[in-house]
């Protein structure tokens, strides 16, 4: 609904004191990601060795960034009452259970026109998986995205090259399913149906953001996920969401579930009258 945010990337200024979101479904969140972490670390967690300098310092700078509502010692006491000891041998581990937002790390060498991702956590993908898009530059992570090479591959590109410390950078990225699962890490080709006639449909939201760390000079990547029942929107949201549809170029608005999608949104909207 906001037009400077309608066509992608649609990426804006962010102050750095908000980079990190806490809000009110952060222990549910934590307490989910702490399971994750725990009984799939092959799923959520992955580091190529050339990254680990990376993934240390973004630690650092995570532990920095905690707001007042953490205690911040020898253990760290979540605002939900976990307390964590801080493991600096294992960083991504420590930062899916201190935040709400999946992170990663991209970086390039000398030379290599595109940034690869180097690791990261990553409990709530949105129909990827993490091992397999290890090692890839931005071109082969979005290979099943039909329209990225053409339409964002440049733009996105020269937003990696362009980010400075210190001044960070956020977008948003939406999709409706009918299922209201957080942890959907599908591999490539793999069949994924999204299930149209589901009894509910459901808004997942991602607030993206992108930074670059001040000593290696990595590009960190957060996706702060929610979901929402398309039926607790206002009128004036599902029309939002409509328009946002129908703004979409063709690829995309297949993409994001074409027809049927929009069908379901149509039929919101008129339940909503």
């Amino acid at each position: 609904m906001n037009p400077r945010l309608l066509h992608a990337p649609g990426a804006q200024p962010l102050d750095p004191a908000d980079w990190l979101v806490r809000d009110a479904v952060f222990a549910g969140q934590m307490a989910y990601r702490d399971r994750l972490i725990a009984e799939r670390p092959g799923t959520v967690l992955a580091l190529d060795p050339a990254g680990r300098a990376a993934a240390q310092e973004l630690l650092e700078v995570v532990l920095a960034a905690l707001d007042a509502g953490y205690g911040v010692g020898d253990l760290v006491l979540r605002p939900d009452g976990v307390a964590l000891p801080v493991d600096r041998a294992d960083p991504f581990a420590t930062i899916g259970r201190l935040v709400q937002e999946d992170m990663l790390i991209l970086d390039r060498d000398l030379g290599e026109t595109e940034h690869r991702l180097m690791g990261g956590v990553l409990c709530f993908p949105s129909r990827w998986n993490l091992a397999q898009k290890m090692g890839r530059g931005l071109l082969g992570i979005h290979a099943p995205v039909s329209f990225y090479p053409e339409s964002l591959a440049r733009r996105v590109q020269r937003f990696f090259d362009a980010i400075r410390p210190g001044r960070p950078l956020w977008r948003a990225n939406w999709l409706f399913y009918t299922d209201p699962e957080l942890h959907v890490p599908t591999r490539e080709h793999e069949k994924f149906d999204k299930g149209w006639d589901g009894p509910r449909l459901w808004l997942r939201s991602e607030r993206q953001t992108l930074s670059r760390l001040p000593e290696t000079g990595a590009v960190v990547f957060t996706i702060k996920t929610d979901i929402s029942p398309a039926d607790t929107l206002s009128r004036e949201e599902v029309a939002g969401a409509l328009a946002a549809v129908d703004a979409l170029p063709p690829a995309e608005f297949d993409y994001k579930g074409g027809a049927p999608m929009r069908a379901r949104l149509a039929a919101l909207l008129e339940e909503a009258a």
